[in-house]
């Protein structure tokens, strides 16, 4: 073998290392960007006048699994109404797992 093919090798395979730590010790996300979601898909139906998360993940239990979970809360006007919220987001994925019209 010559020394290309070794120093080829090497590199390839760091390469192929650093990737596999950077998804093994991936972090959950934040829970600031976890609302920033929420606010995002909730703006798609109409303007949002207030919102607020958990700093905290917690469990949730949707149809026998187990998720963690960031909880909080939206406030949008409806027809002249303030209408709450409240979504639990996927801490390791962000997505919106569950949403529920407060009373």
């Amino acid at each position: 073998m010559n020394w290309k093919n070794i120093i080829c090798a090497a590199g390839i395979g760091a390469v192929i290392g650093y990737a596999a730590k950077d998804q093994m010790t991936k972090q959950p996300i934040k829970p600031e960007n976890a609302l920033k979601l929420a606010k995002e898909a909730f703006k798609k139906h109409g303007p949002v006048s207030g919102s607020w998360i958990y700093m905290k993940p917690e469990t949730f239990t949707d149809n026998g699994l187990d998720y963690s979970v960031y909880r909080g809360g939206i406030t949008r006007t409806i027809d002249n109404l303030n209408k709450q919220f409240e979504f639990f987001v996927d801490a390791n994925t962000g997505s919106i797992i569950d949403v529920k019209e407060s009373a």
